[in-house]
């Protein structure tokens, strides 16, 4: 059966799906994006997704006027693709649009792309249960992290790296400091308190690390949003990513370090737990997955 996809205002077959040589994302990876998780036809955080791409929008100067509209598009993706009892993911592009190649903005006012399409995406129970090896990287990437652009050039090198080397991902250090990694924030968790870079240009603000941030008030876990840096990660007692493609994901081996003996940490467990009551057990209907 062929998959659904929505683009520039109708829900077409994907293999019919084709966008003009001469629109701007092609060009010149002049667009932004969204990746929103679907717990069973539950729509996750989506409030927070939306404000964070109207937000990257707005930096980007990208004239999208029809934002209340993705509400409806996103539930008639997720239902046209019979993804309604699944775990699933939505993505969301919008580019400026089409215009003959230049570097400067089109004077004219243009219509932009808008690209979504939906895929079921399992969770990775085994990895969040054992923990992942990461490597670590030069952050070689621009200095405006915090739109969430499709320039994702430096990110999939460095992704691709991490994959050569069998991690699972690749955490960015910048002048010392630890940012984030290519498609997750990263925290670490010391004598009991979690450290994770303060929100700026050079990282993404997460939504999973949102969730994270109101989950560890509940359980009375203090979060000092404090840079952590390279020299002191093998004083760290837990570390762990978040993100929609890896939700809480405990990190055991950081390059050639085993941490916390090579197992998920006790507190990273809770927080685990915890985002696992309010996502795949609340919204997704599941007694039990790995707990």
């Amino acid at each position: 059966m062929s998959e659904t996809v929505f683009l520039n205002g109708e829900f077409i077959a994907r293999e019919k799906a084709y966008i003009s040589p001469e629109d701007r994302g092609f060009y010149f990876a002049d667009g932004v994006y969204e990746v929103i998780r679907c717990f069973k036809g539950s729509l996750f955080s989506y409030e927070e997704h939306i404000q964070r791409l109207k937000r990257s929008l707005s930096e980007t100067r990208i004239k999208f006027r029809d934002i209340k509209s993705l509400d409806s598009v996103c539930k008639k993706i997720i239902s046209k693709n019979n993804l309604e009892g699944k775990y699933a993911d939505i993505y969301i592009q919008i580019t400026r649009g089409v215009h003959r190649r230049m570097h400067r903005f089109p004077v004219e006012e243009i219509s932009p792309t808008v690209y979504i399409y939906a895929y079921e995406r399992l969770p990775s129970v085994n990895e969040m249960k054992r923990g992942v090896k990461v490597i670590t990287r030069n952050d070689i990437r621009w200095l405006r992290c915090d739109i969430k652009s499709v320039s994702l050039l430096p990110n999939t090198l460095k992704f691709q790296e991490a994959h050569d080397e069998n991690a699972r991902e690749c955490i960015f250090i910048r002048d010392g400091v630890i940012t984030e990694a290519s498609h997750s924030n990263v925290l670490g968790i010391k004598t009991g308190v979690v450290f994770t870079h303060p929100d700026s240009n050079l990282i993404l603000s997460g939504i999973t690390k949102k969730v994270v941030f109101r989950i560890c008030n509940d359980l009375g876990i203090y979060v000092k949003e404090s840079p952590i840096r390279e020299e002191e990660i093998s004083e760290f007692d837990e570390l762990f990513i978040t993100g929609t493609g890896n939700d809480i994901m405990p990190v055991v081996q950081l390059n050639d370090i085993v941490i916390n003996d090579g197992v998920p940490g006790t507190i990273t467990r809770q927080i685990q737990r915890e985002y696992f009551r309010i996502t795949y057990k609340k919204l997704g209907g599941e007694k039990k997955l790995w707990f």
